[in-house]
């Protein structure tokens, strides 16, 4: 349980925040079977104090994964052999496992200091997930795919909305899974399991074509429109590369050593494969509900690229994908699930943005200042004065308003660069953000101006979330070579002055003064989740090479 607590009330969503960004601990804590029943207090405590009620005021509870789901289909599979005690997959593991889920209510009772299980409910964790992106989403009917490593057994769940309720129409098991494949392949080629996001952005230095036959004896499409995994090969359960070292003639990359021509073709490869799997999938969900519509949630659905792939190649019309797609989401889903399917209450307005985080005041942020013995400043002329610092080179980190939802940077916590610099994007990742000089950066566009430099015929919601990638325009990426990957798109984000008017007007600054809508937008943390507090930004910022820090209203300048 890594997200407990979204507050939903007369059908808005009030608030929602990961644990890990209270915690600063990835991912909040290990995968394990034997802690499900940790729970997420600190996000606890900022919902309820957001929607300024307390345990007493809630009347339902929804926990997106149904124990006994996963143990009835757990307990009948073959064990893999060689798996130590008490971990995934064997049946000691699984039974403690759910004794821990089922453990759940009474922790929740304890924290309470009440008795919360009569208003408790295990739900399935793809329903949640379904019920995060439709119940969200601006259409009144759509299809719903769902991705990811693993719900109580299934890894895809196909199905449609109508109004206020979800329909299922199918399901793909494990071990048929493209979420479990991409963290296997990210180990197997010196990541870890939760870098996809590296292993996407590799696969554009790649040529698929070199070892597309052999990932295809990995991955394989089927007639009733789904797909099969080789799990002889890929061994899901162990931490075992033989097989994937037999097949591609490599042996697994260790995370210190050189990337080769044959690491960049296998994330090519994987990509390739992936994109046919969901085009594959879309098809069959089009050819079942006769949408124009269709939303996606789940972890592969952050997968931009694949994402920008969908409409073009399919008879869908329009996309929605939940900006915080990953497993975190299922607590929006749990809440929506409940309001609108299980009490028959209408929707409300669709999401227009993912800022639902804490928000800091003044005071605040001075005292941490203070603390740190920083010199600070308030200035007139605000956004000219950073669009400068920001034109002259400097690497400026901005923390500003409520902080937003999912894993990618929106225009809160962010740290801010000049696409034009042919120098920054090395600069930021080697000295700054200490990740891999291979990986890309985004630009944030005024959303009227997107066109004349994007091939974005429509502008569907994923852009405004970065969870689309398109074509830089050919006359313009010599204009922008620090937000300009290697195969020549961007994983854009669309700014609006509705959704975010402090980052518009920075941007329409930097136009006034530059010529160019766009700001270089990463997120704000290094090697460590994205900065919650005004503590987290200070700390950040002073163990880094960023240049300048926007707190709130205050401006600090690093002395030399």
């Amino acid at each position: 349980m890594k997200v407990l607590p979204v507050f939903y009330k007369d059908g808005k969503i009030v608030a929602f925040a990961e644990e890990e960004r209270f915690n600063r601990v990835k991912h909040a804590k290990p995968a394990r079977v034997d802690n499900p029943d940790i729970l997420p207090i600190n996000a606890i405590q900022f919902c309820l104090s957001q929607a300024n009620i307390g345990f007493a005021d809630i009347l339902h509870i929804g926990h997106s994964f149904d124990p006994e789901t996963r143990f009835q289909k757990c307990v009948v599979v073959d064990q893999p052999e060689g798996l130590p005690d008490h971990s995934w997959g064997t049946k000691t593991g699984e039974a403690l496992f759910y004794q821990k889920n089922l453990n759940i209510p009474n922790k929740l009772s304890e924290l309470a200091e009440q008795d919360i299980s009569d208003k408790f409910y295990f739900l399935p964790h793809h329903l949640c997930h379904a019920a995060s992106t439709f119940f969200v989403s601006p259409f009144q009917h759509s299809a719903i795919l769902i991705i990811d490593g693993i719900a109580e057994f299934a890894s895809t769940w196909l199905g449609s909305g109508e109004n206020n309720t979800i329909h299922e129409l199918c399901e793909v098991d494990y071990p048929n899974s493209l979420g479990f494949l991409w963290e296997k392949m990210s180990e197997f080629l010196g990541f870890t399991e939760y870098d996809a996001c590296k292993v996407m952005g590799l696969a554009s230095y790649g040529e698929a074509s070199k070892v597309m036959e052999k990932m295809n004896q990995i991955i394989r499409l089927t007639h009733d429109g789904k797909f099969t995994i080789n799990n002889d090969i890929m061994k899901f359960r162990k931490s075992e590369f033989s097989a994937l070292e037999d097949l591609f003639q490599t042996p697994k990359r260790s995370n210190d050593t050189h990337i080769f021509a044959i690491h960049e073709n296998i994330a090519a490869a994987l990509q390739v494969a992936t994109e046919k799997v969901i085009i594959h999938l879309a098809g069959k969900l089009h050819k079942e509900t006769h949408s124009n519509n269709i939303c996606l949630a789940g972890g592969v659905a952050l997968n931009c690229v694949a994402n920008g792939k969908i409409l073009p190649n399919t008879s869908f019309e329009n996309i929605f994908i939940q900006p915080a797609a990953n497993d975190a989401v299922t607590a929006i889903g749990a809440a929506c699930y409940i309001w609108n399917q299980m009490l028959k209450n209408p929707r409300c307005k669709p999401l227009k943005h993912s800022y639902l985080g804490p928000e800091y005041s003044d005071e605040t942020i001075l005292q941490a200042l203070e603390d740190h013995q920083l010199f600070y400043q308030e200035i007139q002329n605000f956004e000219s004065h950073i669009v400068q610092m920001i034109s002259q080179g400097n690497i400026v980190a901005w923390f500003d308003g409520r902080m937003e939802a999912g894993p990618r940077a929106l225009g809160r916590r962010r740290i801010l660069g000049d696409p034009r610099s042919p120098i920054i994007r090395d600069v930021l990742n080697n000295k700054v953000k200490f990740r891999e000089i291979f990986r890309p950066f985004c630009p944030s566009v005024l959303k009227e101006y997107a066109k004349d430099w994007f091939d974005i015929d429509t502008f569907n919601d994923p852009a405004h979330y970065m969870l689309i990638a398109c074509n830089i325009r050919k006359e313009k990426t010599s204009l922008i070579p620090a937000v300009t990957h290697i195969d020549g798109t961007a994983r854009i984000q669309l700014v609006t002055k509705e959704s975010n008017p402090r980052y518009y007007q920075l941007i329409s600054e930097f136009k006034r003064q530059t010529g160019l809508p766009i700001l270089l937008n990463t997120s704000f943390n290094i090697q460590e989740p994205i900065v919650c507090s005004p503590e987290d930004a200070i700390r950040t910022f002073k163990r880094s090479h960023i240049d300048c820090l926007v707190l709130g209203n205050f401006w600090v300048k690093k002395t030399s």
